[in-house]
């Protein structure tokens, strides 16, 4: 007995603005309160999180995200209400969406998803051109120039299924620069037509002759044929639809009609760069309606189908690294772990580019894993033993949250109206 012992200790009275340091090491000292509420961290308190702010304060040195999760585990509800409650602040997001699932999301907030369909009534054009001041992003990485060649070289290597040889760049180049001289703003179409029909400057300004300059682009000139009379045709072939409206708080591009296409990765790297081209003009606007954030979130569903296509692979990499240059924070969205190893062999250039992409990305948002996931997750994600544990045991709407160097349990909470919003389950609820 405390009596027995000595006398008896008074108790002591302490706020919870100290009882961290009278109780330390039992929890993160947490995120602050700039931000929006996520729900409650399960070490106590609530949870509230803003990428733009911690990168402010120096907590992490990039706003991108990756977002894993099991089918049925909550990532699509946290994402969705996370973009929901940006609103609040004048964030803007834009959201390629391949199987459609935002469109209750955009009728929240009044707007209309644009949806992508082979031959239908709107078009993309994904060389838009940037901001008239773009050479100077980034020491001329975020060029027109460059990302344009860039993105038709990422193409052609995805129709391919190789790198391009370097007699093919080449003929994509010139070609490229044929269509700029005569259209000004090319299309796909305008590249096809320079690299099928190429002209004799084209020729002489890489010291070849005209017959052989055609045969080096042919291959590249037919593959990207695709998307302008193939089975990928009414989508990325002509100039952007005019009146598409990128002022909304919301844009969604729906690729649903080809969810099952085995070329989904080429159409979402088609459409990301056309968002892209798009921020990157907005980025670069001053002024604006009052009250809108430049700060904006860009949301690629289903990422697997990009990264496991090396070409397009390659593109989006680069383009992650532009975020900070943009304001824009870049979130991914995959089912498992072992989706960045799946999208090619060990040690392919795949796997490389994917692991970067998850470097580039300082949060990383995981709900629940089966245990076959975790020596992935354990390595990939740089778990402790007791987090690659915790993986298969979280409850619906738990994940587990690693920011720069901090560990976070969180429990995702929704209002009324978010369950609403976000509900996917509709066709297994009884009729």
């Amino acid at each position: 007995m405390i009596g027995a012992i000595g006398p008896r200790v008074p108790a002591h009275q302490i706020t919870t603005r100290n009882l961290g340091a009278a109780y330390p090491f039992i929890a993160e000292a947490g995120l602050g309160q700039r931000g929006v509420v996520i729900g409650d961290d399960l070490l106590g308190g609530s949870f509230v999180f803003d990428p733009f702010e911690l990168y402010a304060q120096g907590l992490v040195s990039n706003p991108n995200m990756v977002v894993f999760g099991q089918i049925g585990r909550g990532k699509s509800a946290f994402v969705k209400t996370f973009l929901w409650r940006q609103a609040v602040f004048g964030r803007r997001s834009w959201v390629v969406d391949p199987k459609g699932e935002y469109g209750d999301l955009a009728a929240a907030w009044g707007v209309r998803p644009v949806a992508l369909r082979p031959g239908g009534a709107v078009r993309l054009n994904p060389l838009d051109p940037g901001p008239e001041h773009e050479d100077g992003v980034v020491d001329g990485e975020g060029s027109t120039a460059r990302r344009r060649m860039e993105l038709l070289a990422s193409l052609a290597s995805a129709c391919l299924g190789r790198n391009l040889l370097p007699r093919e760049r080449a003929a994509l180049g010139v070609a490229l620069a044929t269509a700029v001289a005569r259209a000004g703003v090319p299309t796909v179409p305008h590249v096809v037509e320079a690299m099928l029909s190429p002209t004799a400057d084209s020729a002489a300004s890489l010291r070849t002759e005209l017959r052989d300059l055609l045969e080096d682009g042919r291959d590249v000139a037919l593959e990207l044929r695709r998307l302008v009379h193939g089975d990928l045709a009414g989508m990325f072939d002509g100039p952007t639809t005019p009146g598409l409206d990128l002022s909304a708080p919301l844009v969604v591009l729906d690729l649903s009609a080809l969810y099952t296409s085995a070329a989904l990765g080429i159409l979402m790297a088609c459409a990301t760069a056309w968002l892209q081209a798009a921020l990157a003009r907005t980025a670069s606007a001053r002024g604006g309606p009052e009250g809108w954030s430049r700060q904006l979130f860009l949301v690629v569903d289903e990422s697997w189908a990009i990264l496991s296509n090396l070409g397009v692979a390659r593109w989006l990499q680069a383009s992650w690294k532009l975020s900070r240059a943009f304001g824009v924070s870049n979130v991914a969205i995959l089912h498992r772990v072992t989706d960045l190893h799946s999208v090619g062999a060990s040690d392919s250039e795949q796997v490389a580019l994917a692991k970067g992409l998850l470097a580039d990305s300082e949060t990383r948002v995981v709900y629940a894993q089966s245990p076959g996931e975790l020596a992935v997750a354990s390595d990939l994600l740089s778990l402790s033993s007791t987090e690659a544990a915790l993986l298969p045991q979280l409850r619906r709407g738990v994940a587990l949250w690693k920011i720069g160097q901090g560990s976070f349990l969180v429990q995702h909470r929704l209002s009324n109206l978010e369950r609403r919003l976000v509900n996917t389950d509709g066709a297994m609820a009884a009729g």
